[in-house]
């Protein structure tokens, strides 16, 4: 099983050996902007990519966390449109494994529906060079993928839409424990679901079960049982991204802790 880490951008490749990680994910630009992604490697995205397939290192590209397909809101919907396009381009450029896109979510007084025939939409005008894994997220009545219903709401779109057998699931611990989704059934009843599971961002969780609070701590330091979060990451049999808090010691020793109970 493959153990890495989310990373700082400029140098993905040095994060990764820091960590004697074969798989790390990161930002392409600043995760709060609708401005384009940007390649901080020396070099630019053919070098990373280069270099990453030199070294035996996996990239993962996270989205930002602007991006909300899903929204009936045509000024959030259409700029997130474009933003998902443009790091599905860049991700692709730099030789990506996939890109990491959250949810979204509608508004209070919006018909759920629309936002699942949105990810339909959105899916079907993106050209899609790497697979978009979407991921499942900790709080809101009205999001898209904290539930496992609406995650089911979700697929049952996409899958109408032309490319979505680019679409794959990211599972993260904690959203689904703050989100409410029982640990000891959530891979099971995700991969009912979707019939895949392609990544798992595997972090503790600082708030209790269905907190709705998105707050990712180092294991064995928050409210997941340490036998339960190992059991999901095992059962789920993907590559692991930590994106627990810290730097390359921090991680080291949450591979360490990990890899004792996997």
């Amino acid at each position: 099983m493959q153990i890495g880490a989310h990373v700082d951008q400029t140098d993905p490749l040095a994060e990764a050996r820091a960590r004697e990680a074969g798989v790390v994910q990161f930002f392409l630009g600043d995760p709060q902007s609708y401005k384009g992604p940007v390649v901080a490697y020396a070099g630019g995205p053919t070098a990373l990519r280069a270099d990453a397939e030199a070294a035996g290192i996996d990239l993962f590209v996270h989205a930002p966390y602007i991006i909300n397909v899903a929204t009936t809101n045509n000024r959030i919907r259409i700029p997130s449109r474009k933003l998902l396009q443009q790091h599905v381009d860049a991700a692709a450029e730099v030789g990506a494994k996939g890109l990491i896109v959250h949810g979204g979510h509608v508004n209070k007084a919006d018909d759920p529906e629309k936002g699942f025939d949105n990810w339909r939409k959105a899916i079907e005008a993106t050209d899609l060079k790497v697979p978009v894994l979407i991921e499942n997220t900790a709080g809101g009545e009205n999001a898209m993928t904290r539930h496992l219903d609406r995650i089911a709401r979700v697929w049952e779109a996409i899958s109408a839409a032309e490319g979505s057998e680019q679409v794959g699931f990211c599972l993260d611990t904690c959203h689904a424990h703050a989100g409410g989704n029982e640990l000891e059934t959530v891979v099971e009843r995700l991969r009912a679901i979707t019939g895949r599971i392609d990544l798992v961002h595997a972090n503790d969780s600082r708030d209790a079960f269905d907190s709705g609070a998105d707050r990712h701590t180092n294991f064995g330091t928050g409210q997941i049982d340490p036998d339960l979060l190992a059991g999901v990451i095992r059962s789920a049999d993907a590559p692991v991204i930590c994106e627990t808090p810290g730097g390359a010691e921090e991680h080291v020793a949450d591979f360490a802790w990990l890899r004792e109970r996997l």
